[in-house]
């Protein structure tokens, strides 16, 4: 049980640990069981502002902007030190609030640590560059220094992940920060500015306010003291911060999702893409935002491949984070198991396929947890609601496509563009392909590792920006140029009479 949300006071603002000025809390439940994990402080708008003030003293007054970036590197390579030590307290805190496999959440916890290694290491690499004027009388530089304060917001499905990857390259820069983590999962979001403490980050310079973003968010997203808000969510959510932020014209940096493509050609290994297709979209039940919710098949291959997908999906085993013969858990909530049965529905009417799933699975042992059968909606037409719309569940759409020309038109038919896939046995039509898909990451092959040191973001409405990599700390510098000249004289421009 993870200790930190249990403490009396869960806000963390200016070095201290506060309750919430309205005095208000919320209970958070597991939702394999609901359980009762912990009870948080509910921060308000006064709460957000008072740390946001904080995170402005420590940049304009502070010494965290000025350390030097290896000192802050050396903070960040500690903190991962921790996350390691403590790697079972936090793995059990993520399934407790997310309710997703504890294997998986222990896998996410070697991912958090790797990513504060790596922008730990790299803190102190970037010196700037010197331009060439042309000239021997003149010296121009350009140097990168941090951007200020940062807010950050944060979704429920990778609660620390996502976290981790604002949080690593803001420090790394030199930034302070105001983080609110997604109302329903802040336990290792508490955890992880208790280990930032023990690392010995100056007070002010990261602090943690819980609450909803109708209450928290939008001041993060509004405030003038606020110099870069970078965001993870839904699309809807994304454009309301981003119209917010314009007011004071601040930076934005918005990862919103994708409806992501899984292109399988005729030549495709079979096993390996039945294998695939199957943790593509059903790895955490289908709640991450570069699920391989449609699933691209080429004519000659669909009914085997469909077939053996369904029968595959239908002996997938449902549980909670410590059932050891789960291989997938449930869903956040049961509002987003209405949203997730809604988007089946509507599917269905709209000339879907049913093969599989579609409904909650019958027992007593699931009703009490917010569980949803791995569904497989096959026949699909572009442009129809389960194409264009993302469920965010698993859920997994089929389409047919006759040749390559065909494959890349289908699955860059989406407003999105956050990742997508290609299987083939065919070396050059797999880097053709990879080349013409319009999303941020391509897999060959393969479907969602990434990598720390490679850069993650969407095209077109997928987002604004990138994380993770050297672009990854770039969205928290600002660069500036500084000219001097060597040998000063009067230019005798304008006559002295």
């Amino acid at each position: 049980m993870p200790q930190a949300a249990n403490s009396a006071a869960t806000l963390f603002i200016d070095g201290e640990w506060v309750s919430a000025a309205e005095g208000r809390t919320r209970e958070i439940r597991c939702p394999a069981d609901g359980a009762l994990v912990a009870t948080v402080d509910e921060a308000g708008p006064a709460d957000a502002t008072r740390a946001i003030s904080a995170a402005r003293r420590a940049f304009d007054d502070g010494a965290w902007p000025t350390t030097s970036p290896w000192q802050r590197g050396d903070l960040l390579l500690r903190v991962s030190d921790i996350l390691m030590r403590d790697k079972a307290t936090f793995a059990r805190a993520e399934s407790l609030d997310t309710g997703k496999r504890l294997v998986e959440s222990e896998y996410d916890i070697d991912d958090i640590a790797a990513c504060f290694r790596y922008f730990g290491k790299i803190a102190g690499t970037d010196a700037g560059r010197l331009v060439d004027t042309g000239s021997p009388d003149a010296i121009s530089r350009v140097q990168y220094e941090p951007v200020g304060v940062c807010t950050m917001i944060t979704p429920w499905n990778y609660p620390l992940l996502q976290v981790a990857w604002k949080v690593a390259p803001a420090l790394a820069a030199g930034n302070t920060f105001v983080l609110k983590p997604s109302e329903l999962t802040p336990s290792t979001a508490i955890l992880l500015v208790r280990a930032l403490t023990e690392a010995g980050l100056p007070a002010g310079v990261g602090n943690l306010v819980l609450g909803t973003g109708a209450e928290v968010g939008s001041v993060l997203a509004e405030h003038p003291d606020v110099d870069l808000v970078s965001f993870t969510g839904g699309l809807h959510t994304g454009r309301k911060i981003s119209a917010s932020a314009a007011a004071t014209v601040k930076k934005v940096a918005l990862e919103l999702g994708g409806k992501n493509p899984n292109v399988v050609f005729a030549d495709a290994d079979f096993e390996t893409a039945v294998d695939y297709a199957l943790t593509a979209v059903f790895l955490h039940s289908g709640q991450v935002c570069s699920a391989g919710a449609r699933l691209i098949v080429q004519d000659e291959l669909h009914d085997a491949l469909v077939d053996e997908i369904v029968r595959r999906a239908e002996r997938i085993r449902i549980g909670g984070p410590f059932d050891d013969d789960a291989d997938t858990g449930p869903l956040i909530s049961a509002n987003h198991l209405r949203k997730v049965d809604d988007y089946v529905a509507k599917s269905v009417a709209e000339g879907a396929v049913l093969r599989t799933g579609g409904r909650r699975p019958a027992g007593e042992r699931y009703a009490a947890g917010h569980y949803y059968l791995p569904t497989v909606l096959d026949e699909v037409k572009q442009g129809s609601y389960a194409v264009t719309e993302e469920s965010f569940g698993p859920v997994l759409t089929v389409e047919r496509f006759s040749d390559e020309d065909d494959a890349v038109r289908i699955a860059n038919d989406t407003h999105y563009g956050l990742a997508g896939a290609v299987f083939t046995g065919d070396p050059g039509k797999a880097q053709r392909v990879a080349n013409r898909l319009r999303h941020g990451t391509v897999w060959i092959n393969d479907f969602h590792p990434y990598l720390p040191q490679a850069e993650w973001g969407g095209f077109k409405q997928s987002g604004i920006g990138r994380e993770l990599g050297r672009a990854g700390l770039g969205e928290y510098q600002e660069a500036k140029h500084v000219y001097q000249n060597l040998r000063p004289a009067p230019q005798n421009w304008f006559p002295e009479e």
